[in-house]
């Protein structure tokens, strides 16, 4: 389970990360990342923490395959926190192949997608 402190909550929060941060797209999945802009050397500034936030559509499929789908996502993204910068904000939306698609496939787009986004090559 992603920790409270991680989770996207605020409809704000999530609009910034999708309105003002890069994206990266796959067949399964779109991951939106806002870089965390408080600079960690200002004295009396704390580093927030990364957060994440999750967006399944009635398009993915009925209650039970959207909840699934947002527990899988869940669990990948918690162990991927460590690999964005502090106070990012993360919202992944999944896309309607991702209701049918398995743990490995999700990863694998989720992996590729966020390596786009921090290595530098978003399109």
């Amino acid at each position: 389970m992603l920790p409270t402190d991680n989770r996207l909550r605020r409809r704000e929060d999530f609009a910034i990360a999708v309105r003002r941060g890069r994206r990266a797209g796959r067949p399964l999945l779109v991951v939106h990342l806002r870089s965390g802009t408080t600079d960690p050397h200002v004295p009396g500034e704390s580093v927030p923490p990364t957060r994440a936030g999750f967006v399944v559509s009635k398009a993915v499929g009925v209650a039970v395959v959207r909840n699934k789908v947002k527990r899988r996502l869940r669990h990948l993204m918690r162990d991927r926190l460590a690999q964005l910068p502090p106070g990012s904000l993360v919202v992944v939306r999944a896309l309607p192949g991702s209701g049918d698609a398995d743990q490995a496939q999700l990863a694998r787009d989720l992996d590729v997608a966020l390596e786009r986004l921090l290595g530098g090559g978003a399109r």
